[in-house]
């Protein structure tokens, strides 16, 4: 990290409704709301203030009973990025903050440095909006396309420059795929742009909205890590979660 790193905001968009997995944000784990871990792991990261950008005043409450902050935001945003942006109007009127990293509510897994990591390459100006990959290890996973891979040009040791981010296998070829972890870090002004443009056509085409970005022509970098966290989407993630976490207790 840079002495001069630009002043941040962590935000962590959360969602009552979910049709796999019902009150998801509050699902119990070790006595404490699933969202309450996020939070607490993305405090741990220290980059900057956490504020949780939600559409129900429950997950407000939990929040703030274990010391956080919390921003009630509208219910009918279409994306995820469009919820952090109004959090970032309310918890930021002035236009202070300018780097936005947004950290998913259903990651309560999260290593607090993979977070760091999304948020270095931001540390160069000619960058706009960070985000994470790590090497596809299983055979399976390269023909899957529920796993989103990044087609980029290695910058450095541990980042890529992002071309296009595709369902398909890509590219062709020998050497490592890459699997697109979805956690990002704006420039105010990248994220504030990009909720005011419409579906591009290869977003509409890949259902994937970071495309949007790439074809308006901002520059998108993906710091490697080497694991993907663990998203909670289904009851037995959840277990996975409690037995990760529970683990951790233990130490």
């Amino acid at each position: 990290m840079s002495a001069n790193k630009p002043n941040a905001l962590v935000i962590i968009p959360s969602r009552l409704g979910s049709t796999r997995l019902p009150g998801k944000p509050l699902a119990d784990i070790h006595g404490e709301a699933m969202i309450v871990h996020v939070w607490r792991r993305a405090v741990e990261v220290g980059i900057g203030e956490v504020v949780v950008a939600c559409d129900h005043p429950s997950i407000e409450a939990a929040i703030e009973a274990a010391g956080g902050r919390a921003v009630l935001t509208r219910p009918d945003h279409p994306s995820g990025s469009d919820r952090i942006f109004e959090a970032l109007c309310k918890a930021d009127p002035e236009g202070r903050v300018e780097v936005v990293v947004n950290v998913q509510g259903d990651l309560p897994t999260i290593a607090p440095s993979a977070v760091r990591a999304c948020f270095d390459p931001l540390l160069d100006p000619a960058v706009d909006v960070a985000t994470l990959t790590a090497e596809i290890v299983r055979d399976e996973e390269k023909v899957d396309p529920n796993v989103v891979k990044v087609v980029g040009s290695p910058i450095a040791e541990r980042r890529l420059r992002a071309l296009y981010f595709t369902r398909a296998t890509a590219p062709y070829g020998a050497g490592p795929l890459y699997h697109h972890i979805g956690l990002y870090a704006y420039r105010r002004a990248a994220l504030a742009r990009f909720v005011t443009l419409p579906p591009s056509t290869l977003e509409t085409r890949e259902r994937l909205e970071q495309l949007r970005l790439l074809e308006a022509g901002m520059r998108i970098d993906a710091a490697i890590v080497d694991d993907v966290p663990l998203g909670v989407d289904t009851p037995h993630d959840l277990d996975r979660a409690r037995s990760i976490i529970g683990a951790s207790l233990k130490r």
